[in-house]
């Protein structure tokens, strides 16, 4: 089963002595890897435009929908 989620956010946030992903794409959020800590991956989601939706291939490309 698949599902689409829309993030909004570009960047993480400071919880405690961690960052935790709000864009969707760290590799934390796969099953082998439940917790959701920053990775750095937001740095592909700071060149989305604005209003656009983008789905990311399993390379981590992006693809305007």
């Amino acid at each position: 089963m698949s599902r689409k989620v829309i993030h909004k956010a570009t960047g993480p946030v400071k919880v405690g002595d961690k960052w935790v992903c709000l864009c969707g794409l760290s590799k934390g959020w796969s099953e082998e890897e439940p917790q959701p800590f920053c990775d750095g991956s937001h740095n592909k989601a700071r060149s989305e435009e604005e209003g656009k939706v983008y789905e990311y291939d399993s390379e981590g490309n992006a693809i305007p929908a």
